[in-house]
Parts: structure tokens; C-alpha cells; sequence
């Protein structure tokens, strides 16, 4: 009986039920036809899979501004044609992200409490904080898509949990499996930074109180293992922005670029459009993010019980339980999306302020696990204060309960962050439909010119390989503003000799730039909501075979 309560039977049970939750979930929304919601998600999709299919394929399809891991993680999963157009490769990532997620969750409590007690300690907590971050029904949701949140959120959780065993291993004067777990820490650091910019301020918050810990604090046996979790931690940023230098000359193109939120930012102020809530405003901005953090732990009244549970948690750890302080680690989303919204062009709309709509309100999961670790360290502080064993299990129960109702509230009134998919899927999906039924009778192997960076959806419902599509991507990225030899550039001046069919979008780069002498229209589409979408014959019989570029 004893064996089947140890630490290691625990987490495994953790993550046998998070499986279940996970799988369960996941063919639910399938069935439902709800995993490709989310534009972003298509989108993360089909950057991964132009990198094989592609006319031009290769590691440059990876572009710029979104990370490269969570694409390259879902690469193996979309060779299937099959797993491509039913966007089950993209969500698989996601799915194993959860599982880990909620079991480092776990592992972090197990961690930084004391390793024995009773209802006062490890036998409670750790459960808490688990239950409380895998029944969230936003992240549910969101661990069914192809979303980077979910890859994030792995990678940031363990970077905390293998930093927390690094700093119990050497208290206990085990130095090899300090230094050995910071190097863990590095890795996993790495692979945040590669995922979602959010890694960035992680990493570099992690990597300050590393070096004041072994260089200022009494930590000086870590100094080895210190020096290797900086290198893994700063290696990913240097490495991205090594290669937006090398292929776009521009090392910050991520952030300044065409693409960026900061670009798009100006690009709709010049049309008269207000700036977004936040804008140059950090109190503002705080408030908008944190308003979204509460929107996805709850509905409506119950926000206050998360903002007193996190509140109080936070507190008894800087207060009375000071060696759980590896916790606050998840406190980092909070500056850095203030900045991000302040300075950094990155708007975030919630339902309930102006302008009353959805946009990035999912943001409000990255602070999902300081939720669900500071609240059980509210319940477990709260506990180890109460008098006797009835009172601790009263007020065990009671955040039991409390989280319980708060759960069923927001599948109620529908998750936010499903909501905020659905909302803004609508109309875009509406086009897409109607474009992929009228794709679908074109002749086997037909060619295509268009657009894709808001509706690459279109190729994925058909089935049409994008190597049989000529797109923004195929042209070499260095060559500003544009590059006169390049596929992309050649197709638009000359469309007949390389493909069958140009799809444009009103007012899009295909409708202003193609040479319409060589085209006749079969086909316009009109979606409100959507811009004008009209299909195109070329006229001119192709001087070249269309899936073979010239030059």
C-alpha cells in the first residue's frame, strides 16, 4: 500500500488521468468540427506543412514573427494528407503538451513542499494545483487546437519545476543532481524561447536569479550548472535572431518587420483606427491582461475567489512559506504582457470592456498555473494554521467546492477562449467553405496563384497540396522590397505561363498586383464580414508546366 503512495506512482496517476481528460476532450471537439477554429491555428498548420510542400520548400517557409518549435514539432504529424486536412497532426503536439503540463504541475508542488505530511502537505496540494490546471475548460479546449499556448505552457512549467529540484538538491548537498536538473532547466528554457516570445522574459528572469543565487546567495555549488542553463537559455533568442539577420537583414524583423504586431499596429492607425486598449498606457495594459487571466479561470462573481486564492497564496509564500518561492516564477506573464500591449503593438480585446469584443483573450492562460500553484498554496497555508484534523479537511473541501462551482459556471456560459474561436471563425470559415467547394471541381493537378496569409485554410479543407499553389512565400526574403526573379513575383506579372487559376481577395496584394489582361473571372464570392473573393481562369495558354518553376 505504502509503494503505490510514493511520489513517483502519484505523478504517474496524475498523468494517466490527465490523458484521459486530454483524449476525451479532444475527439469531443473533433466530432464537433471544432479544432480548426482558430485562424492562427490553420495558420500554424500550414507553415509546417510548406515546409515539404511547398514549390520552394525548405526551412525558410518558417518565416518569421511565430517561433519555429511548435511548426517543426508538428512536421512528422502533417505528412499525412489526411492529418493535414483534418488538423488532427497539428492538435497532437498540444495533446502530449497537456499531459506533461499538468503532471509537471504536479511534480512542481511535490517539489517545494516539505516531501512528507499529511493533508497539511504533499497529500493535498499537489492534487489541488493538478486538478485546478486540468479541468480548466479553457485550456481543454485550447490543448485540442494546434495553439502554441499549450507547447508554451509544457516548456515553462518544467523550466520551473527541474530550477525548483536544482535548488532542493542543493540544499540537501546533492551538487551533481543540482547541476544536472539546471541543465534540464536550460533545455527546457530553450524550448520555451523557441515557442512563444513569452519564454524570453522567462528565461531572462530565471537566468538573473541563477546567477544571484550562485554568485551572491549561498549557492556557489551551482556555479557549474549555472554557467550551462545561461548558455541553453540565451542560445534560442540568438539563434532566431541570427537567422531573421541572415535571411531577412534584419535581426529584429520579428519585432519591426512587415508582419509584426508593431507594423500591423501602424498599418491600421494611418486608416483612423483608435489605438487599443493599453497602448502606451502599462496600468491599462495590466488591466486588460489580467482582466483576461481572470476571464479564463472564471465567469462573472467567481473571478473574486481566484483573485483572493492567487492573492493569498502569493502572499503565505512570501510571508511564511518562503522556500515554495520557485512559485513566483509564474508570475513573469504579468510584465511582460503589460509591456507587450503598451509597447509592443499587441492588442487584447475582452468581452466585458470596450471595444466589447474577443481578441488574444486566450493570453490569460499563460497565468493558468500561477492560478492553480498559488492557490494551493493558499489552501495549504490556510490548512497548516487550522487547529485540528475537521477543520482542515472543512477547508480543503471548501476550495474544493469553490473551484468546483467556478468550473461548471464557465462551461455554463461557454469558455472564453473558445468563445473568442468561435466569434471570430465565422465569417472566415464562411469564405473558406466557399471557396474549397468551388476548388474542389477544378481538374485533377490544377494550379493556383493566391494569397495566403489570411486564408491558406481554403487548400487545407480541398485537400489541394500547396505545391500546387504559387504563394507570398515563394521568393527569397532578402531580396527588398521584392525580389523581380522570384516565383511570387514572376507569377504575378505573368500568370498564364505558370498557373490555371489566380484567386484574389479585394483590395489583397494578388487583386492589385496580378496582370488581370491574362485572366477571366468564373467565380465571385461575397461573405459579409469578408472581402470580395473572386476565382480566376488564366486565358493564355502556360509557356511552362505549371508544377515546375522556371529558373
Amino acid at each position: 500500500m505504502k509503494k503505490a503512495n510514493t511520489p513517483a506512482n502519484q505523478t504517474l496517476l496524475a498523468g494517466q488521468l490527465a490523458a484521459l481528460i486530454s483524449i476525451g476532450s479532444f475527439f469531443y471537439y473533433l466530432r464537433e468540427g471544432e479544432i480548426l477554429l482558430y485562424g492562427d491555428a490553420v495558420a500554424h498548420i500550414n507553415i509546417a506543412r510548406r515546409v515539404f510542400d511547398s514549390r520552394t520548400p525548405g526551412p525558410l517557409q518558417l518565416g518569421t514573427v511565430w517561433l519555429p518549435l511548435p511548426h517543426i514539432l508538428m512536421m512528422p504529424f502533417l505528412v499525412s494528407r489526411w492529418l493535414w486536412q483534418t488538423g488532427i497532426g497539428g492538435s497532437i503536439p498540444s495533446l502530449f503538451a497537456y499531459v506533461l503540463s499538468v503532471i509537471g504541475i504536479f511534480r512542481v508542488m511535490q517539489t517545494v513542499l516539505p516531501a512528507k505530511g499529511n493533508l497539511a502537505g504533499t497529500a493535498f496540494a499537489p492534487w489541488f494545483a493538478a486538478a485546478i490546471f486540468a479541468l480548466n475548460p479553457n485550456l481543454i479546449y485550447l490543448q485540442t487546437t494546434a495553439m502554441t499556448e499549450p507547447i508554451y505552457l509544457a516548456f515553462s512549467i518544467w523550466a520551473v519545476v527541474f530550477f525548483s529540484i536544482a535548488i532542493r538538491s542543493c540544499t540537501n548537498n546533492d551538487v551533481e543532481d543540482a547541476n544536472s536538473s539546471l541543465v534540464k532547466s536550460g533545455l527546457c528554457l530553450a524550448g520555451a524561447c523557441l515557442t512563444r516570445y513569452d519564454g524570453w522574459s522567462l528565461a531572462a528572469v530565471m537566468v538573473i536569479t541563477a546567477i544571484l543565487l550562485a554568485w551572491v546567495g549561498n549557492f556557489a555549488a551551482l556555479r557549474p550548472g549555472v554557467r550551462k542553463f545561461v548558455l541553453l537559455a540565451a542560445v534560442a533568442p540568438a539563434l532566431w535572431i541570427a537567422y531573421n539577420a541572415a535571411v531577412y537583414g534584419n535581426p529584429l524583423e520579428f519585432a519591426n518587420g512587415p508582419y509584426s504586431a508593431k507594423a500591423i499596429e501602424q498599418k491600421t492607425a494611418i486608416r483612423g483606427m483608435p489605438p487599443h486598449p493599453g497602448t502606451h498606457n502599462f496600468p491599462v495594459a495590466f488591466h486588460y491582461f489580467f482582466k483576461s487571466a481572470e476571464l479564463n479561470v472564471a465567469h462573472a462573481h467567481w473571478e473574486i475567489f481566484w483573485v483572493c486564492s492567487l492573492l493569498l497564496g502569493t502572499g503565505i509564500v512570501l510571508l511564511f512559506q518562503r522556500k515554495l518561492w520557485p512559485l513566483l516564477f509564474f508570475w513573469v506573464p504579468v510584465p511582460f504582457y503589460m509591456y507587450s500591449i503598451a509597447q509592443g503593438g499587441v492588442p487584447l480585446f475582452v468581452p466585458v470592456w470596450w471595444p466589447f469584443s474577443y481578441y488574444n483573450v486566450r493570453y490569460g492562460i499563460e497565468m493558468l498555473p500561477a492560478f492553480a500553484v498559488f492557490s494551493a498554496a493558499a489552501a495549504y497555508g490556510v490548512i497548516r494554521f487550522a487547529p485540528e484534523t475537521k477543520s482542515k479537511l472543512i477547508i480543503g473541501a471548501i476550495f474544493l467546492v469553490f473551484t468546483a462551482a467556478s468550473y461548471v459556471e464557465v462551461w455554463r456560459t461557454t469558455p472564453v477562449s473558445f468563445q473568442e474561436a468561435l466569434v471570430n471563425s465565422r465569417t472566415r470559415i464562411a469564405l473558406e467553405n466557399a471557396l474549397a467547394t468551388n476548388l474542389e471541381l477544378m481538374p485533377p493537378n490544377s494550379t493556383f496563384l493566391m494569397y495566403l496569409g489570411d486564408h491558406v485554410g481554403v487548400f487545407q479543407q480541398a485537400g489541394i497540396p500547396l505545391s500546387h499553389v504559387i504563394n507570398e512565400g515563394n521568393h527569397r526574403p532578402w531580396k527588398r522590397p521584392s525580389d523581380p526573379e522570384g516565383l511570387w513575383e514572376r507569377a504575378l506579372k505573368d500568370p498564364a505561363a505558370y498557373v490555371n487559376y489566380v484567386i484574389t481577395f479585394e483590395s489583397g496584394p494578388v487583386a492589385s498586383a496580378v496582370n488581370k489582361s491574362q485572366l477571366q473571372a468564373l467565380t465571385i464570392l461575397h461573405v459579409t464580414g469578408q472581402p470580395q473573393a473572386t476565382i480566376y481562369k488564366t486565358v493564355n495558354k502556360p509557356t511552362q508546366s505549371p508544377l515546375k518553376p522556371n529558373g
